[in-house]
């Protein structure tokens, strides 16, 4: 009896120690698989992450740049200009993008050519108002793009047309290859529109000389780009000519020209796509050598000096004397001084004489805004029709 109970103590030990043994091991089996789980939906929620946040990418850029790096569903989204012009891309990546020429010149949709008005600013645009007044009215004809200093904000009202058309900016020192490389970024981003076909520099005290249409039909008519390029003998041209810019540039090509130019698409696009000339410029034309008059000048006159009219079409006064021009204020504006800008020269326009030759002006002070604004309409054109001047 003493020997079946013991049996029976024994039967139920070893059966205690079978589902000991089984018990851990089914806990272990689903820590395992749910470990397993885990660690999948981890790196299948880093995957989707991933590609959401590459498709987030891919959809900003589409809407904000409109590159031609990705798959494209229409011919719309060609030819449709940046909605928002602060943008991430690095320099060499926006000079990529913009770089882009179709070889095909027949365009295959109704395309309205536009004039983009690049204005190359320290921060504010007193004269704004009088633009507001010039701008009026030919909305479609145009694009503005301003670079001002980057830690500038300005505080355009929304139904401004300056509002959000700043671009991403550096600062640009006078006089120095850092000035040349915020005119090539504005050049840049206006090429990111494809229906910008004219584009003029401005600085913020230009004004314009003429109503809107009559600087449109101008520039859309004229077979030139309007950029000055002369050879000067002097020590201010051909003295500051250094010989290690050779053989890219010999001192016969050395030219030099106003800062203030006017270009059309293919120029625009042979600046920033410049690698040949721009190194030689940058490492030996400083002060007081100054790269924004002679760099554009000499690059033009040696690759396309048939396409430029060597001549500028914004007005500045040099006869006071100094390393700037003469800025005009209130009491420097009236009817006399007006006519005298618009009038003082003859000059050639698609190899015709023509008594129009500058479509802007420049230095104005803030000051110099009310009297512009009141001789606007009479003097400066506006409202008036370019078939009612004698281009």
């Amino acid at each position: 009896m003493q020997v079946r109970v013991l049996a029976l103590e024994d039967g139920k030990d070893s059966s205690q120690r079978t589902q000991s043994r089984v018990f851990p091991s089914k806990i272990l089996k689903f820590l395992v698989l749910f470990v397993v789980l885990g660690v999948g939906f981890f790196v299948f929620s880093l995957y989707m992450t991933r590609y959401f946040d590459l498709e987030t990418t891919l959809l900003q850029a589409r809407d904000s740049l409109n590159p031609c790096v990705y798959e494209r569903s229409g011919l719309g989204q060609w030819i449709k200009p940046p909605s928002n012009l602060m943008h991430n891309m690095s320099e060499e990546e926006l000079f990529w993008v913009a770089s882009y020429a179709p070889r095909v010149k027949t365009y295959p949709f109704k395309r309205l050519p536009k004039i983009a008005f690049m204005f190359l600013t320290k921060g504010p645009l007193p004269l704004s108002p009088l633009w507001e007044e010039f701008f009026k009215g030919h909305e479609g004809l145009y694009s503005i793009y301003i670079h001002s200093l980057p830690n500038y904000q300005s505080d355009f009202p929304t139904t401004s047309v300056f509002y959000g058309r700043r671009i991403p900016s550096q600062v640009a020192e006078w006089g120095k290859m850092s000035m040349c490389d915020a005119e090539r970024h504005l050049l840049a981003n206006a090429l990111l529109d494809i229906s910008n076909e004219r584009f003029i520099l401005l600085s913020e005290s230009c004004i314009p000389l003429y109503s809107f249409s009559i600087i449109y039909q101008y520039l859309i008519r004229s077979r030139y780009s309007y950029v000055g390029a002369f050879d000067d003998p002097g020590r201010h041209g051909r003295g500051r000519y250094n010989p290690k810019m050779v053989p890219e540039v010999d001192i016969s090509q050395w030219r030099k020209g106003s800062q203030w130019f006017e270009v059309n698409r293919k120029l625009a696009v042979d600046i920033i796509a410049d690698t040949k000339y721009y190194p030689k410029f940058k490492e030996f034309c400083k002060p007081a050598c100054y790269v924004d008059e002679h760099y554009f000048p000499t690059m033009l006159t040696i690759e396309s000096s048939n396409l430029i009219a060597n001549r500028s079409l914004t007005w500045v006064d040099w006869s006071r004397g100094g390393p700037h021009p003469a800025t005009f204020g209130k009491d420097d504006i009236d009817e006399a001084f007006i006519k005298r800008i618009v009038e003082e020269k003859k000059c050639l326009y698609n190899g015709q004489e023509s008594s129009v030759c500058f479509l802007f002006a420049r230095k104005f002070s803030p000051g110099a805004l009310e009297p512009l604004k009141q001789f606007a309409p009479s003097l400066l054109g506006f409202g008036e029709s370019f078939y009612q001047r004698d281009i």
